[in-house]
């Protein structure tokens, strides 16, 4: 027994060396984060450079960012070689519609888009009783039914059944004038303004994110800029912001930009140009102009900025050709007055068409007419046997819908040139959708499979207009820091965890003009609010998207 002295005392000496080895490893071992991005090169949005680091997630939240190789996350998901950013803002989509129908929002999750934002000039609410038994009737056969009546009730809607992105909003200025005024070409009466402006304000209080108006179509074209000033006053209230598809973006581009500026100035709200762009080959060479007095209205201190999509062509109805009088009344109205002979030898004069060959049909809602999809106005008409103007008459009479169109409207080169401003932001302009029924019964623009995927790709990697951090910060925080959103749009610690892993060496667009149904590749992963929604690029079927709301908003009673 007396040998066992030394070893004795040694064990014991050695015992809190061993236990604390032990606990250490243990501590090593055990997952202290929920999620863990591996290595990646962080692009925060700041558009400094990127650098090597891990990013730590817990909950909804960034919980660290840096060299976190000591310790585990429940889920590692690898990024070295890859880089990790903020996720992207879709300053305009027009998901509100798909999003009911298919929550996963695939060809926007599929490049790294993680919030949704609608509204331009049409909003999802407020809605009247008759407003609410006219989408009754258009939306029974897209499967689902209208179950709100408020903007904020119908984002608390999409948020309690489940989306995949973040989704916020706008009031359409179109929408409020609906509600209080109908289809009429009159001006508001101070009572009905009065409403409007109430209804404005119970919506920012929602959660909108300020009052958006789409001014080249009917019933908005009837709005004065009064009324316009006295909706974004309301916005202004609460810290929201006006946005705008300007009332011309072609021959009278400056008129619009002005009324616009006079918008901003007078109501003091901060302002944003939908879509910024200058249409029609003759007004390409304004484009330097427009800039000039955009930058002008900023160093005034102006808070105004834009956003686009990176395509030269636009996508619209084709009802977008005809005089705002034609359409008066709504729809049925208007396509009442089409089989009237005598109206439609005055619209041949008064219609303002393009080149019918620089018009693809691309959605029709009747099935007899689907055949045509794809093909220009132009061979349409040839094929009839009817000129271009009676042409796109017949199609909406038997279409009975506004015809879906991609106009061939602007320069390459005016494209690329505003994609360099440090002040524009991008919005797809489309649906959020996927490449299978009922998406693929119409054919949608190319962007609203390829918006984000092709700055990153054409714009950044081939092109070189402007830096990958650069990139990152104008597809994320510069959108965040316009709409006022509260920690998101960034990679910081305390920050939402709405993340994006792609692969800037292959992040490519697809779609195109004649197949555009083509999702992105080149996104490795997603996360909305922490969650991983797209894994090795494929959608995981998670639905963590929330109703983020402005700054207006206040906590129901």
């Amino acid at each position: 027994m007396h040998h066992a002295g030394p070893w004795l005392l040694l064990a014991l000496l050695l015992y809190p060396v061993l236990a604390c080895a032990t606990a250490e490893r243990g501590r090593e071992e055990t997952p202290q984060y929920d999620v863990i991005v591996r290595g990646g090169t962080v692009y925060d949005g700041s558009g400094g450079p990127g650098r090597v680091a891990d990013v730590a997630i817990s909950g909804d939240r960034i919980a660290a960012i840096g060299d976190l190789s000591e310790v585990r996350g429940k889920q590692e998901i690898p990024a070295q070689g890859l880089a990790v950013a903020p996720g992207f803002i879709n300053m305009l989509s027009w998901a509100d519609e798909p999003l009911l129908i298919d929550p996963r929002s695939l060809s926007d999750i599929s490049q790294g888009v993680t919030l949704e934002v609608f509204g331009e000039g049409w909003s999802m609410g407020p809605l009247s009783e008759a407003m609410k038994e006219a989408r009754r009737r258009d939306e029974k056969e897209a499967g689902w039914q209208v179950a709100w009546t408020t903007l904020g009730e119908y984002l608390a809607y999409l948020e309690q059944r489940g989306v995949s992105p973040n989704v916020a909003s706008f009031v359409g200025a179109t929408t409020l004038r609906i509600h209080v005024i109908g289809y009429d070409d009159r001006p508001a009466t101070p009572e009905e303004l009065v409403r409007m402006q109430e209804l404005a304000r119970q919506a920012m209080h929602e959660g909108a994110m300020g009052v958006a108006s789409s001014l080249p179509y009917t019933p908005a074209v009837y709005a004065s800029t009064e009324e316009l000033i006295a909706l974004a006053r309301v916005a202004a209230e609460s810290g929201g912001m006006y946005i705008s598809h300007i009332r011309n973006e072609g021959d009278r581009v400056f008129e619009g930009l002005d009324e616009f500026l006079r918008i901003v100035r007078e109501s003091g709200a901060r302002g944003e140009i939908y879509h910024l762009k200058v249409s029609g080959k003759e007004n390409w060479g304004k484009l330097p102009e427009l800039i000039h007095r955009i930058e002008a209205a900023r160093a005034e201190g102006l808070a105004v900025t834009a956003n686009l999509y990176p395509y030269p062509a636009s996508g619209t109805g084709l009802a977008i050709v005809f005089p705002p009088w034609v359409q008066e009344g709504g729809h049925d109205a208007f396509v009442a007055r089409l089989k009237d002979p005598q109206i439609r030898r005055r619209l041949v004069a008064e219609m303002d068409m393009i080149p019918p060959e620089d018009i693809l049909l691309v959605s029709f809602r009747n099935p007899a007419l689907r055949p045509l999809t794809g093909r220009t106005l132009a061979s349409v008409a040839n094929e009839r046997g009817t000129s271009a103007e009676e042409t796109a008459m017949d199609l909406i009479i038997e279409d009975n819908s506004r015809v879906g169109t991609v106009r061939f409207t602007m320069s390459e080169e005016n494209v690329a040139r505003e994609i360099a401003l440090p002040w524009v932001s991008f919005g797809s302009d489309a649906g959020s959708i996927a490449p299978e029924p009922p998406f693929t019964d119409a054919q949608p623009h190319p962007r609203a499979y390829g918006t984000f995927a092709r700055v990153l790709g054409r714009y950044v990697r081939e092109e070189k207009r402007i830096s990958l951090a650069e990139a990152v910060r104008r597809l994320a925080a510069l959108p965040a820091a316009n709409l006022r959103l509260d920690h998101r749009g960034q990679l910081q610690p305390g920050y939402f965890a709405d993340v994006v892993v792609f692969d800037p060496a292959t992040i490519t667009d697809h779609a195109t003009f004649e197949k555009p149904h083509q999702l992105a590749t080149g996104v490795q992963a997603v996360l909305v609010n922490g969650v991983p929604v797209l894994l090795d690029g494929h959608h995981t079927g998670a639905h963590p998207g929330r109703f983020v709301k402005g700054p207006g908003w206040r906590p129901g009673p």
